[in-house]
């Protein structure tokens, strides 16, 4: 399979994404920026905040495979203890220089026809651009990886999204940049609904090109060209 991932539209700071029909697991991507952290810590304690996770307990998130049955929502508070899994990237930054983080999600299909969700984190210490670009390879080797097909909605568009954002460095300041896709329901659930595939099967990786962003960031609306 060979696709080329379009150009990016929307906002940088993502906040919202279109719902869809299905599914019982739903997340949002946000970023945040804390330029003026007194240390690391402090730095990275503010993004928490303004990504509304200031408050809740945070499971980082490992691994590609969403949770079956990943839908897109849009942000909404939660309430203060609650435990949460989070895909998370962050860079960081000193004095000088510029750093960026982002976070994409790519609703899938196995070749047995059955429906997954996978996701990629990155962190880069550059610009956003950047970041994005190789955000967006990552997630095409990890299709490949698995065999996966991207799927389309009733318009023939990749049901996709990517965020990124970057921090510019502030002299005598911390600064951090966070990217996250958040699931507040996904330990809800049990982790054995999914489908089990063999090891054994002989997945092959996806070859061909990938072009290069022309925005700062996505929004799910990115034209995927098979």
């Amino acid at each position: 399979m060979d696709f080329n991932i379009g150009a990016s539209s929307g906002s940088r700071n993502q906040r919202k994404a279109a719902p869809r029909r299905g599914g019982s697991t739903a997340g949002w991507v946000m970023t945040a920026v804390a330029p003026f952290g007194e240390n690391e810590e402090h730095a990275m304690d503010q993004a928490l905040v303004e990504l509304g996770l200031g408050d809740a307990r945070l499971i980082r998130g490992e691994g590609a495979m969403l949770p079956m049955g990943f839908e897109p929502g849009t942000p909404q508070d939660l309430p203060m203890g609650t435990l949460v899994e989070c895909h998370l990237s962050k860079a960081t930054v000193h004095g000088s220089g510029i750093a960026s983080a982002g976070v994409a999600w790519a609703l899938c299909s196995t070749p047995e026809g059955d429906e997954c969700a996978i996701v990629s984190t990155m962190s880069h210490q550059g610009p956003m651009e950047e970041c994005e670009t190789e955000l967006r390879r990552n997630l095409q080797r990890k299709l490949g990886n698995r065999d996966l097909e991207l799927r389309k909605d009733d318009d023939e568009k990749a049901m996709f999204e990517c965020v990124v954002d970057e921090i510019e460095a502030q002299e005598g300041f911390h600064g951090v940049v966070l990217a996250a896709l958040i699931l507040p329901n996904s330990l809800n659930i049990g982790g054995s609904s999914g489908p089990t595939r063999s090891r054994n099967m002989g997945i092959s990786s996806i070859g061909g090109g990938l072009g290069g962003p022309t925005g700062l960031s996505g929004s799910g609306n990115s034209d995927f060209g098979f």
